[in-house]
């Protein structure tokens, strides 16, 4: 990119390696404790309506070998600076996306369109952050599954109702299906495929 061009882009990480290695280990947390909130601190600063928290997990788990979608009309600022930072490559098509990016959780995409991997590597799927407005524990949906002892209560607000449909749908492929990380301005919550919901 060329320097008139780098001025214009809003900072990333402050310390992108210390950051990045912080960031990856609270993603790992959330996904083997399915419905724990954690905050994430030392946030970036990145152009709306991409937040915070979801910018940190893009910066910290995306590069030039994981294909983002952003939906088919996304913001030029947003795909710029994600570009920039991360490197990865902006894809159209929903199934060949490593990672897929929600920037507003009351309008969904069709989810069973992302990529569920295949039995000989299902971790080869889509990971999939939707940006929420507000997490809350001990309300909400029942979670269990592998990682909660006994259940997990989550309470999700700014997300579509028939979210919690689909996330079963996506359980019933199971260990097949994608993973899925919500976002608020400062917090983040995982649900992996493996996370059983009932609302």
């Amino acid at each position: 990119m060329m320097q008139g061009q780098t001025e214009t882009v809003s900072p990333g990480l402050e310390s992108p390696v210390m950051d990045s290695q912080r960031i990856f280990r609270a993603v790992l947390a959330t996904m083997a404790r399915p419905g724990t909130v954690t905050v994430l601190g030392n946030w970036p600063d990145p152009p709306r309506p991409l937040r915070p928290a979801a910018a940190s997990v893009c910066l910290a788990l995306a590069d030039l070998d994981t294909p983002m979608w952003l939906g088919e009309n996304p913001p030029a600022e947003v795909s710029t600076y994600l570009r920039f930072h991360c490197g990865c490559p902006v894809v159209q098509d929903q199934e060949s996306a490593g990672f897929a990016l929600v920037l507003d959780g009351t309008r969904l995409p069709d989810l069973s369109r992302f990529n569920p991997g295949h039995q000989e590597y299902p971790d080869r799927s889509t990971t999939v952050i939707i940006q929420v407005n507000r997490l809350e524990v001990g309300s909400g949906v029942r979670l269990t599954g592998p990682g909660i002892k006994d259940e997990m209560r989550l309470g999700v607000v700014g997300l579509e109702e028939n979210f919690w449909t689909e996330m079963g749908r996506n359980h019933a492929r199971y260990p097949l299906g994608y993973d899925v990380i919500l976002a608020t301005d400062t917090e983040i919550a995982s649900l992996p495929r493996s996370v059983r919901v009932e609302v």
